[in-house]
Formats: C-alpha cells, structure tokens, sequence
C-alpha cells in the first residue's frame, strides 16, 4: 500500500487505534480473522512508555527501510534486491488442546514444508499469480528447521505436546503462552521462533507478536489448529494462516493498512497497490475498490490478506526485503541459535534435571533432598554420587546405584540435611557417572535458594522497613513477570506499602503469591488478620462476564503444599473506589479499606502459613498495608471455671470475665453483705459479652459478692476490697 512515511506514520498510526476500536460500534466487511492488530492496539493503550517506545522504534525502521529502496532504485538493482545468505530459523510447536494427539506429527511436517515454500518463493501456486504481478513477486531467504535440540540441550522432534483442561484460548490473557494458565510456556524466544497451536474463540485464526510489542515471554506466533494442512477449517487449511502471522512476526502489517476502508492506512509497503479493506472470499481475474478502482487492481493474492488460502501465493519483493530486514534487525540471534543442531550424546553423562524439594520455604529446620537424574549418555547409568552443598559449606556424598537407561529418568531421595534459621543456597550436582568422568558437566549441576525461619506468634507489618520482602515473608512469582512489590509514597500508614501492578501485567490467570512469615497457633484460643487494602478497575464493575484481578488470602497446614482460601473478592466486591480508573490506580488517603478475617477455628493448629493471592485480570493496581496477626490466649483459671473475677483482693476495679461468650446472661450484679446491691449491669438476651468493669474506689474496704445471673443459674463470688 503507497503511503509516504516519516512524520506522516505517527498520524496513521494514530488513525488506526481509532478505526480499530471504532469498529467495535460499527459494521465492518469481513469477519476478522488475524487477532494481531486487535493485540497490539490493547497492550500499547494500556502502556503509554510501551507504545512510544513502539512508535519510535517502527519510526526508524521504515525511515530505513525507504532510504534502502532510495538506494537500490538509483542503483537500478530494484527494490527486491536479496542477500546471498540463506537464514535458517529454528522453530517449535506447542500443541495445546485437549487432546493434542488430534494434530499430527504429518500435519506438523506438511506446514513446515508449507511454510519454507511460502517464504522462499518455490510454492507451485505461484503459478496462478496473474502476469502482471509477477514482477513483484518475491523471495525471502527466511527458511524453517524444526528444533533438534531444547533449550535445556535435550534432544527433540521440535513439537511438545501439551494436555490443557481449557476448550479454547484468546488474545485477551495470552494464556496459551504459560503454564500457569494451561499452556506452554515458551522456549527462550532469543533461540527459537515459537508456535502455538490451539483452539482459538471468536472464530479467530491466528495472532502475532510484533518485534518488541510486549512481554519477552510472549513472543511468537498463535493459530488455530483447524487451519493446518488437512485441518477442518473450510477455506483456511491449507496451512497459510502461519505464513501469514509469521509475516507480522517479522514485522509485515496488514496489506490493507487497518484503516477501515478510509485509503489513508499504510502497510509500509511501495509495491503493494492501496486497497480499502481485508478481502473476502477468492476472487478472479483484476478485481478493483475505492482505493484502487483502475489499473490491476488490488493484490488480494498477498498472504497479508485474508483471501481463502487457496487465493493467498505471494509476499511482494519489499515485503520479503522487510521481513529480512527485521529479523536481521530485531531477531538476529536466531540465526545463531544451535536449536536445529542435533544432540550427539555422549558416552557417560549423567544430568540433574529437577529439583524436587527443598523448594523455596521450609518450615521446619531439616529437610530430606529429593532430585531427578536423567541419563543423557549412551551407556546405561548404574552408579552415581550425588552431592548436596548448603552455602558453600562441605559437601555431603549420596552414593546412588541403580540402573537408568539411556534418555530415561529416576527419582532419587538423598541423606537428610540441617539449617539454621536465615536464607540459604543449596547447590546439588552429580560426578562419576559409572565411576567414571561426566563427559559434560553444564548439565550436572541446580541449586534453589531455601528459606526458614522460626515460627512468629505475631505479625505488625506496615513495610516501613529497608528489606523486602521483611524478614520471614516472601514471594512466589512462577511467571518470573511483574509480582508483589515495595511502593514509597503510597500509604495508608507510614510512607510505604505493597502493590501488586495488575494494570501493566498483560498476562492474565497468572498468580502471585505474599506470604507471611510462618505462625504458631498452638495453645492460643483466637487469632485475628487485619489489613489494608486499596483496589480499583479498568473496566466499569458493572461490565458482565469480564475477568477480574482477584485477591485472595489463604492458609496453609503443611508449608504452602496445599492452600484454603479464607478470603476471596474481586471486581465490585474487592474496590475502595466509586469509579474505575484508565491510568495506573494511586488511591488517595479515603480510598483504603480496613479487611479482617477471623482465625479462631484454626486455635491449637500448629503451624500455619497466611498468603495473599493476586490472580490477574489486567485490571488495575492493588495495594496492601498495616497488615497485622494477632492471638488472644485466654487465663487458664477462666478457662476452667468460666466465671473469674480478677483481681482479689481488689483496690480500685473489678474485672468480670465470661468464658465463652455467655449467650444466656442477663444481669451481673454487686452487693455488699447486707444484701444490699450496689451496681448492676443488664443484658439484653443474646448479648453476653466476654468482660464487664466495675469501678470500686467510692466503697469501703471488706467483703462483697459479685452475682451472674443467667437465665438458667446464678453463679456467686466473693472478693476482697481493701
């Protein structure tokens, strides 16, 4: 599409924000179908940093990307000059369904075999590119491997299949690209192009990541698994929906430019005739629209289109010089990335895969190791030492013997260690495979940091303090993304608070997780939690069916394995303001909530651990304060005898004390002992409180009787005043 570039691309850019979120309201000709566009247009508006960073960044690209055509057009080379090179990408696919069985390692070998034709121009369809196109046509030297080897430099096929209990995934959470939400988590997208195939809502094909539009983690390319060669999808599985996302991935737009049929967008393209809007269906011969009404018409053959797949032969000369442009720009260390070297096992090479436990909290002083050892030698493992170090202390020796054949693993449980209290560092790794030499030692050895601390019967934390997390709390972040943090500035008391940033956390169902420092509950009757809290919204909280940052307080009886929840608000429930906010929530001083939570069933529990859980939503920010913990032990004598009163003898006050709460009292009474009652206090049925006072200091010394009457009893004291 022919648009001038330059300052002239800020405005477009702008424009198409606007169409985007104005089609919403309006009708428009095709159903989308490529959920890219829609991606970047919400993670730029909510991260204003993010989106001039953005802006300059595709500024510059396409400022450079004219001067080169500038160049090659004065040189009289043409604007589709290629490099000798050949660029061999690594690629992987995440197979996220149900039942991921239902795609094919046939199917997966039929797109890659699609996708290296598409790319470097050898696809036989070519052929039904009209002639007066074919001047534009264009080969890339971007090739495809599947990845022989993972991250870890374990051997694979390049194609991880992964069991989700979700029917379908969407753009709005990313939730196919974690774990933690019921995807896959991906492989370092500096060494591998990353793919994703699932089940895709809205009738959406597939989605993109643009060069540094986002997260790291999130990175690569989502399609439907219908759209796969052989797939059910009528029209679009011929397997071109990936040569199309990938076009974004190396940083192609739309060939209609976005803009809503206004002919003012741009896809940065000079060899892509202008077209009003994405096209339907598969036409013939020159088809003509508002933006391009004589001539050959529009390019609807263009794989940046969305013509039936059997339409779609073709990226233009420009088109396959950007996306070199930008993979040699943005993502250059695919090309030296070892992903499609295959692993050539040794003979002795014994790895520590996992470990098991300790993990980052104990609660008690001593912990029993427990790992995994895969064998990724070619000689079958039967004897290994395994050596557990804390702190760079002695090591201690396990000498295991078994046997594990080549490429399988086993679980091992090791000698029992000891800790003090603090945070430690415990280093594991295996030597003498067969009591021999480990003939690769990058695999040999993990380490997980350990802390324990001693049980607390109190918490008063208020984050006033240098370290965070304070001493005996922590954090659990299994995404390694934005999690619970330190905040000065913004308080309900003091000068400084926690936030969990949900507005910029794009990575929806992720969970974060402050933990308090472990509490004792033995011998105490009740235990309370109070703390601040201080929430808003992006959405209004009257929007239906929308998902919710959630915050949670939990409790654990065995060191954070399982957890209860013992608090759980979210959307209008959760907020302490009137109105939602469109920029990062500060919540003024009346804009805090007092929440408590009783303990009491849990009196006489032992040890228990409280945590805060945030389940994001992409909402807005929420802040915690002046949390506290706090433990009522009853007198042991009122315990017994349900009826005290303190002290005797007596000078000035008279405390009476109930245990438990007296549901049945109606009057507590104090006479003198000539019968005559000298103060009294009723109560209403149902009321009975815990403890009544009684000013003394106007009697005379000697004797009197204190008298609970209940409706069933009356219960007689006698005290002393001196």
């Amino acid at each position: 599409m022919k648009k001038s570039l330059g300052v002239l691309f800020l405005l477009l850019f702008n424009l198409y924000f606007t169409t985007l979120f104005a089609q919403k309201n309006r009708q428009v000709q095709t159903q989308e179908k490529c959920a890219t566009m829609g991606r970047l247009a919400a993670n730029l508006k909510k991260d204003p940093a993010l989106k001039a960073r953005f802006n300059q960044q595709l500024e510059t690209f396409n400022s450079k990307m004219a001067q080169k055509a500038a160049k090659q057009q004065g040189n009289g080379s043409g604007a589709g000059i290629k490099e000798n090179a050949v660029y061999t990408i690594p690629v992987v696919f995440h197979i996220v369904l149900t039942n991921p069985e239902l795609v094919t390692d046939a199917q997966i070998a039929a797109q890659l075999d699609l996708l290296n034709k598409t790319y470097s121009g050898t696809n036989a369809d070519a052929a039904n590119l009209p002639a007066y196109f074919k001047p534009i046509f264009g080969k890339s030297s971007i090739q495809f491997c599947l990845a022989q080897r993972t991250p870890e430099g374990e051997i694979t096929n390049g194609i991880e299949r992964i069991t989700t209990t979700k029917t379908s995934f969407t753009t709005a959470d990313e939730g196919v690209k974690h774990v933690a939400s019921g995807g896959a988590d991906i492989w370092n997208g500096d060494k591998y192009f990353n793919v994703w195939v699932c089940a895709l809502g809205g009738s959406l094909l597939g989605y993109a990541s643009f060069p540094n539009d986002g997260h790291p983690e999130e990175q690569g390319v989502v399609i439907e698994y219908r759209s796969l060669p052989a797939g059910s999808y009528t029209n679009y599985n011929a397997g071109k929906t990936l040569t199309h996302e990938t076009g974004h991935y190396f940083n192609l737009f739309h060939i209609w430019g976005d803009d809503g049929g206004a002919c003012t967008g741009s896809d940065f393209i000079d060899d892509t005739p202008n077209q009003a809007d994405a096209t339907t269906g598969c036409f013939s011969g020159i088809h003509t629209d508002s933006c391009t009404s004589t001539g050959n018409g529009i390019l609807y053959q263009d794989y940046m289109d969305y013509s039936f797949d059997q339409c779609l032969v073709l990226f233009t000369a420009q088109q396959a010089d950007r996306m070199q442009a930008a993979l040699l720009t943005y993502r250059p260390s695919l090309l030296t990335s070892d992903g499609c070297t295959p692993v050539q096992l040794k003979t002795l090479d014994a790895q520590l895969k996992t470990i098991i436990t300790p993990n980052q909290r104990i609660c008690t002083n001593n912990f029993t190791p427990v790992v995994t050892v895969k064998n990724m030698g070619v000689q079958t493992l039967t004897s290994l030492t395994i050596k557990t170090v804390i702190d760079n202390g002695t090591a201690v020796n396990y000498n295991w013997s078994g046997s594990i054949a080549s490429l399988a693993s086993a679980i091992v449980t090791l000698n029992a260690a000891t800790i003090n209290q603090g945070n430690h560092i415990v280093k594991i790794f295996v030597t003498s495979p067969n009591g021999g030499v480990d003939q690769n030692n990058a695999n040999d050895t993990l380490s997980v940091t350990v802390q324990y601390f001693d049980a607390v019967l109190a918490v008063n934390e208020s984050f006033e303090g240098t370290t965070f997390p304070p001493q005996g709390w922590d954090i659990v972040n299994q995404d390694k993304l934005i999690t619970w943090q330190k905040v000065t500035g913004i308080a309900k008391t003091g000068n400084a608070s926690v936030v969990m940033n949900n507005f910029d956390y794009s990575v929806t169902d992720q969970v974060d997780y402050l933990r308090l420092p472990s509490i004792n509950l033995a011998n105490v009757d009740s235990a309370f939690l109070t703390f601040q809290v201080a929430a808003s919204t992006y959405t209004p909280t009257s929007t239906a069916g929308n998902n919710w940052d959630t915050l949670q307080v939990l409790i654990s009886q065995d060191c954070g394995l399982t957890y209860t929840s013992l608090y759980k608000k979210w959307g209008a429930t959760l907020v302490t303001t009137t109105v939602e906010h469109t920029d990062a929530f500060v919540p003024a001083s009346n804009e805090w909530r007092k929440d408590s939570i009783n303990l009491t069933s849990y009196s006489n529990a032992g040890k228990i651990l409280l945590a805060f859980k945030n389940t994001n939503g992409f909402e807005n920010n929420i802040y915690l304060d002046d949390i506290n913990f706090r433990t009522l032990t009853i007198n042991p004598n009122l315990k017994a005898a349900g009826f005290l009163v303190t002290p005797n003898p007596a000078k000035d006050n008279l405390l009476v004390q109930f245990y438990p709460n007296p549901a049945k009292l109606r009057s507590v009474q104090l006479y003198n002992l000539m019968g005559q009652k000298l103060a009294e206090r009723n109560i209403p049925a149902g009321q009975g409180g815990a403890a009544y006072n009684f000013d003394i200091r106007r009697y005379a010394g000697g004797t009197y009787i204190v008298r609970a009457v209940f409706t069933d009893k009356v219960l007689v004291k006698k005290i002393i005043k001196e």
